[in-house]
């Protein structure tokens, strides 16, 4: 399991999602388990606007 650590390790659109929100910290503060289910599901998305519905999700739980 990896443990993420730069934006550069990330997919494109969730690594510029997670900046849009203001979240890559809280993101590389997470385990590596959880970091990892997050790219993973992240890289089944297929479209920006469902990108940015997932990481507001994360970021802002109940929005």
């Amino acid at each position: 399991m990896k443990k993420y650590t730069q934006g550069a390790d990330l997919p494109v659109g969730f690594g510029l999602a997670l900046e849009e929100f203001h979240a890559m910290n809280y993101f590389f503060s997470l385990p590596e388990k959880e970091q990892q289910h997050m790219v993973d599901h992240a890289e089944t998305i297929q479209s920006k606007q469902e990108m940015l519905a997932y990481v507001q999700s994360i970021v802002q739980p109940g929005s």
